[in-house]
């Protein structure tokens, strides 16, 4: 569909990354002496990442967390839909059917007005069991992990301070997502995954 500020087309999943903390100074590079770094490392927990792109306009915007329960995903829809799509008739949602996705998540979360209104907002469209691959803040997440998060992080802070600079940079990059599989292609593809007519 072609870009629609009032109905912009939203995609958000989630991973997580392993903060990882040395547990010697790793030896910096030298001339002729590359950078060495212990085997050894200590587990400073996991950090829980949530992902929204919006595909057209070469946006994206990722939240470093703790936890990654019902309410923390109804906070991100609240954060979403107040702060960064606060002028959107309705926000297009593609996510994948993970069980804190839900409509249900909001009502848990939040009292039942400001639920039904953050809800009446949503036009949330799941992508397939077996392909959660369709949904472009998989492909983003990716590219997040291979360009930011492929080095050992020690905390939270750092973390985020990492991954905000990659979401300046990409964004400030408009990066759009130019994406190449049509619906044909994928009921050729994917038949077994649509119903027979």
């Amino acid at each position: 569909m072609p870009y629609d500020p009032d109905y912009p087309v939203v995609c958000m999943d989630e991973s997580c990354k392993q903060m990882i903390g040395e547990v010697r100074e790793p030896m910096p590079c030298a001339p002729g002496r590359p950078a060495r770094m212990d085997d050894e490392y200590v587990r400073n927990g996991v950090a829980k990442i949530f992902m929204e792109v919006e595909p057209l306009a070469g946006k994206r915007y990722v939240a470093i967390t703790k936890h990654r329960t019902r309410k923390d995903w109804a906070m991100q829809i609240k954060e979403m839909l107040d702060e960064r799509y606060s002028s959107a008739v309705k926000v297009r949602l593609v996510m994948d059917n993970l069980n804190t996705h839900t409509i249900a998540s909001l009502y848990e979360t939040f009292e039942p007005g400001e639920a039904r209104r953050l809800a009446e907002r949503l036009d949330i469209h799941y992508t397939p069991k077996h392909g959660s691959w369709h949904n472009m803040a998989e492909i983003e997440i990716s590219v997040l992990k291979g360009q930011c998060l492929d080095r050992r992080i020690p905390d939270m802070a750092t973390m985020q301070s990492e991954v905000a600079a990659w979401e300046r940079n990409r964004n400030n990059s408009a990066k759009n997502i130019v994406w190449q599989f049509t619906t044909p292609d994928a009921r050729i593809k994917l038949k077994r995954l649509y119903q027979k007519i």
